[in-house]
């Protein structure tokens, strides 16, 4: 399933197995700060997101936090199939409420696109997961962005990869305890 912009340009993505079930693959090489795709979604509340909790658990954790208690539900769209890494190559920018994958890093042709769920945590999230990216450096568990490493925190502040919106959701600095 090859993915196109709305305007019929092509975004060089494709929904393939991989890893863990299916999930986005790049058809063509992306540049270090290339914008990868647009996340298109219907705007939903937290309280929306808290009942499919219950009714449908997938669809509630493949919503993107928006800001405050908005989400973006991508059921339908692409952003559904984007998956998590420890050694993520696109982060997650806010314009409005439009959000898009940036790379982070340089994709080569037949990787997979990747997001780390944690930068879309707010201190005031309470979900979790298990990882199971399969990277060397995988962290085991998926929580909140200020419980982070410190190191992966400050690279992650420095490039600005975790949005300003889940950055405030916490009234504390960042942690020293790690």
């Amino acid at each position: 399933m090859a993915a196109k912009g709305s305007d019929g340009a092509p975004w060089g993505l494709e929904v393939r197995r991989v890893v863990n079930g299916r999930g986005l693959v790049a058809l063509r090489p992306f540049r270090a700060g290339a914008r990868v795709m647009p996340i298109i979604g219907r705007v939903v509340t937290a309280r929306t997101v808290w009942r499919w909790w219950s009714s449908s658990p997938r669809r509630a954790a493949n919503c993107f936090r928006l800001a405050g208690d908005r989400y973006l539900d991508p059921s339908g769209q692409l952003g559904a199939f984007a998956n998590h890494g420890c050694r993520p190559n696109v982060r997650v920018v806010a314009r409005g409420d439009r959000l898009a994958f940036e790379a982070m890093r340089a994709i080569r042709a037949g990787d997979e696109v990747l997001h780390d769920y944690a930068t879309l945590l707010g201190a005031d999230d309470v979900w979790t997961m298990q990882c199971r990216c399969g990277w060397g450096g995988c962290r085991g568990r998926i929580e909140r962005f200020d419980r982070l490493p410190m190191r992966v925190l400050r690279d992650y502040q420095a490039i600005g990869a975790i949005p300003r919106y889940v950055l405030r959701t916490t009234a504390e600095s960042i942690p020293s305890r790690r």
